[in-house]
């Protein structure tokens, strides 16, 4: 064969040469974020806060800042329209327990944990004006800030009011009950984050007026997989009528835990869009949904892929959502 013959056949043979497979793209990260409203047991914080060590998970801690004031100081709180004094779910029960709870805040904070805000007195401000929302917004701010010297509780840490100041960002309102005041409340309070909204299953946040809107999934649950709001109060009305009752057999349980990981690998097997799960310092029916969050949390959160976090670092891992919020939000 001629010298130009070889080199013919040599190029027809690298025409029709076959490509390495590319390697397929990783899937996204799998994130699931667990928050808890109210943050009022000490000891619900403690395990919480234990968990978090065993599974290498962040939490977001909604507080509702009446649990900062013992019960000589409750009128130092002004809630909107109300007498002071008035809260929908009581104050600390001590001065004692106060410090016992900022210490668990302040640990949970130095461990990497988001704490938020739930307001304080637990009312429906579904009908609240703006000035009614700002009001609010101002007593959560003064009554964390001022948490220790308002109780003489001596200790304060350094750093304490400007972690009040700069890092409390999020916001819960409690019943999940809302209005168009509440949004611009938010804006102007500095508010970066909400987590007030319910949606049909699992979604990606959203942006809106300056803020980042994150919802509350609704999950099948139960042996015909009724949709249920993803957060252990919902359940617990569904199972027992909101009535407390004996899990002796796990029923409720196992139901619960069933439901989360039904609705995590929905997600981990398909679009892998955000899971949001709620919880309570309340141990309703005998803890059930403590326990199936356990169980949950140290099932999925070390899987490969998978990330179990707060919200705030839920945004810091996508920055161009938290910027856009800042830079609009003024």
């Amino acid at each position: 064969m001629s010298f130009k013959l070889r080199a013919a056949a040599v190029s027809t043979c690298a025409l029709f040469a076959v490509p390495a497979a590319a390697e397929p793209p990783a899937p996204p990260t799998q994130y699931v974020i667990i928050s808890f409203d109210g943050a009022q047991h000490v000891e619900q914080w403690q395990r919480s806060r234990a968990l978090a060590k065993k599974t290498g998970a962040t939490f977001t801690y909604f507080l509702s800042c009446v649990y900062l004031l013992a019960p000589e100081y409750k009128r130092d709180y002004r809630p909107p329209g109300m007498k002071p004094g008035k809260s929908n779910v009581g104050f600390g029960t001590s001065k004692e327990e106060v410090a016992a709870r900022l210490g668990q805040i302040w640990q949970a904070r130095t461990e990497g944990h988001d704490v938020a805000s739930h307001a304080c007195g637990h009312f429906d401000g579904s009908k609240w004006s703006r000035a009614d929302w700002n009001s609010e917004f101002r007593s959560f701010r003064t009554l964390v800030e001022y948490a220790w010297s308002i109780n003489g509780i001596e200790g304060e840490p350094d750093g304490w009011r400007r972690f009040v100041e700069t890092e409390i960002k999020g916001f819960r309102a409690p019943y999940l009950a809302t209005d168009d005041a509440l949004y611009a409340a938010l804006a102007d309070s500095g508010y970066v984050y909400d987590v007030s909204g319910i949606s049909r299953g699992p979604t990606k946040p959203n942006l809106e007026g300056g803020l980042v809107r994150f919802a509350l999934p609704q999950i099948p649950e139960g042996p015909n997989g009724r949709p249920v709001i993803a957060m252990d109060y919902n359940m617990f009305v569904r199972h027992s009528g909101g009535f407390e009752r004996d899990d002796k057999d796990a029923v409720f349980e196992n139901r619960a835990y069933d439901a989360f990981e039904k609705a995590f690998n929905a997600e981990y097997n398909g679009s892998r869009k955000p899971l949001e799960l709620g919880f309570h310092f309340t141990l309703m029916n005998g803890g059930a949904y403590w326990r199936a969050l356990e169980r949950f949390a140290e099932d999925v959160c070390q899987r490969p892929g998978v990330a179990c976090l707060s919200y705030r670092d839920y945004l810091g891992r996508h920055a161009e959502l938290r910027a856009t919020a800042q830079n609009v939000g003024g």
